[in-house]
């Protein structure tokens, strides 16, 4: 009976693994190691077969009424609500690789040459990437290069600022929840006392006291840390494209050579992603439908 219910566990467990990494954004190599470690995690609870003993309702409410509560105390509901928006982008949108922000703006650095930067406005459209489409829009508005850099960076540092307040949410809720399970220990324990010489109460109590601390570990530690961290990992990614993004501009605005655009952006890259040349005269006039002019 205790295979069986370790098997039904883990098989359960690795079928909602698996349906979440659907739809998470990570590489591949991200959702194996998940796969595996979740796996792991939840057959060292079950390995003894007593899987039953790791579910108690009183103490999971306890630690997470109580640590929702205390967030609300702290935060309004408007930023939680914003958090939950910010771990739904990180873990669904697929954000795009530095190497590839170097490619979009050597493409356009090199159709500018062809067409003048008002040519620009319809990428401002095309483009998926919100910072720079609007760096594109004060590009073709022909604001002074002083203008777009002041503009960028501000928007860079309120939008750091708003993605620290999300990881600061999560981490107070990772402060907040060991204490409700040490919360839960206590009404546990309070409650086995008061039952001492009965057997039935004793061990309807204990599982409280236990399970109470081991809720506001797991949460803390396998959940609220983690996404605090994640949205950490995310904005460092999404200001190292804004910085490119915006040297790319200002290049652009001051009609740098796509080749010398080409060598200062590379400079972001990883040595492992420089590799090859992203100019290439034949691969431009094709992705713009360009016509070579004739000599």
């Amino acid at each position: 009976m205790g295979i069986y219910r370790l098997r039904r566990l883990v098989g359960s467990m690795i079928k909602m693994t698996i349906n979440a990494s659907k739809w998470w954004a990570m590489e591949r190599k991200n959702k194996i190691g998940l796969v595996i470690c979740v796996t792991l995690f939840c057959s060292g609870f079950a390995i003894h077969g007593n899987v039953g003993l790791y579910f108690n309702l009183v103490g999971l409410l306890i630690v997470v009424g109580g640590t929702f509560g205390a967030t609300l105390i702290c935060f309004r509901a408007k930023r939680l609500i914003i958090v939950y928006k910010v771990l739904l982008s990180c873990y669904r949108k697929r954000i795009k690789e530095p190497e590839e922000i170097v490619e979009i703006l050597v493409d356009l650095a090199v159709k500018s040459k062809f067409r003048g930067i008002l040519c620009l406005e319809e990428d401002e459209k095309e483009t998926s990437i919100l910072f720079l489409r609007g760096a594109l829009g004060l590009l073709v508005d022909a604001y002074p290069a002083p203008q777009i850099r002041d503009f960028l960076n501000t928007e860079m540092h309120f939008f750091r600022i708003r993605r620290q307040k999300s990881e600061r949410v999560l981490r107070t809720m990772a402060q907040i929840c060991p204490s409700f399970g040490l919360v839960g220990s206590v009404v546990g324990l309070i409650s086995m006392l008061v039952g001492v010489g009965d057997t039935s109460v004793i061990l309807a109590t204990v599982p409280v006291a236990l399970t109470s601390t081991l809720y506001g570990v797991i949460l803390a530690n396998f959940f609220f840390l983690p996404f605090a961290a994640s949205i950490r990992e995310r904005t460092d990614q999404e200001l190292l494209l804004q910085k490119i993004v915006t040297e790319g501009v200002l290049a652009i605005e001051s009609e740098v050579n796509p080749r010398i655009l080409e060598k200062k952006l590379k400079s972001f890259l990883t040595p492992s992603a420089r590799q090859g040349r992203l100019v290439s005269l034949k691969r431009i006039q094709e992705k713009f439908s360009i016509k070579p002019e004739p000599a």
